[in-house]
């Protein structure tokens, strides 16, 4: 059994594949979901979905994110009424959020709803969201405290940056099943994700890093930085604060 920690393109990359090499059912995902918004009202996890995307076939491989062959119709009139449009949600991906905005409003739990969504997508690996408590990536820079998303998608990460921070980790607990998975793995592979937001968030839950040290299967983490530079995105920057 394998538990891999991941977020980011690079993780979805990564489980990408592994599960050519390693039968999904035998892979459990603990997720990053520091990077989660809302978005026109919505609850998109962007982490989640680009895992359940690759494992079912559906990701877009020219973006690295999104569906693949999606449209953005829905982007476009949202835009024509005036509302923000630097997310870019598609009409495919859309309906993914729907589903998971819905389910929580009935009262259902993140790992809950990722279930029912990895069923409904016939995916075999276990996803589970790092933590059910609210968890968000804030990062400070020079023009004020941005979330990553807008950081990263709405400002390119060109803004200079003073410090990083996860909101709510403290008091937040691990997702059902993520303790126990990386405890009882035969190996924990923790993915070339960002460092900093992919990565941090995770072992930023209290109980995580400390399964880690108590884990009783081998542990190995695959760098995303060739020689002095990250292969893509902003971590050589965040690693330099």
């Amino acid at each position: 059994m394998i538990c891999v920690l991941t977020g980011g393109t690079g993780g979805a990359k990564f489980v990408d594949g592994l599960r050519q090499v390693v039968p999904p059912e035998d892979i459990t995902l603990v997720v990053n979901t520091g990077d989660d918004l809302r978005w026109w009202g919505l609850y998109v996890s962007p982490d989640l979905d680009s895992i359940a995307y690759v494992l079912s076939g559906m990701l877009s491989r020219e973006r690295g994110w999104g569906v693949k062959g999606d449209t953005f119709l829905c982007l476009q009139a949202m835009g024509q009424l005036g509302e923000p449009t630097w997310f870019h949600a598609g009409d495919r991906d859309l309906a993914t959020h729907l589903l998971r905005s819905r389910l929580l409003a009935e009262g259902k739990t993140l790992s809950e709803a990722t279930a029912l969504i990895s069923r409904k997508l016939g995916l075999k690996a276990r996803i589970l969201p790092m933590s059910n408590s609210r968890v968000e990536t804030r990062i400070d820079t020079a023009s004020g405290e941005l979330s990553f998303e807008e950081y990263f998608v709405e400002r390119r990460y060109q803004d200079p940056v003073k410090s990083v921070r996860f909101r709510g980790a403290s008091q937040a607990e691990a997702a059902p099943g993520v303790i126990d998975a990386i405890m009882d793995a035969d190996a924990v592979l923790i993915a070339p994700s960002n460092p900093v937001t992919s990565i941090g968030p995770i072992l930023a839950v209290p109980g995580i890093h400390d399964a880690l040290r108590r884990a009783r299967g081998k542990i190995a983490a695959v760098s995303p930085i060739v020689g002095n530079a990250p292969v893509a995105g902003p971590a050589g920057i965040l690693m330099a604060v």
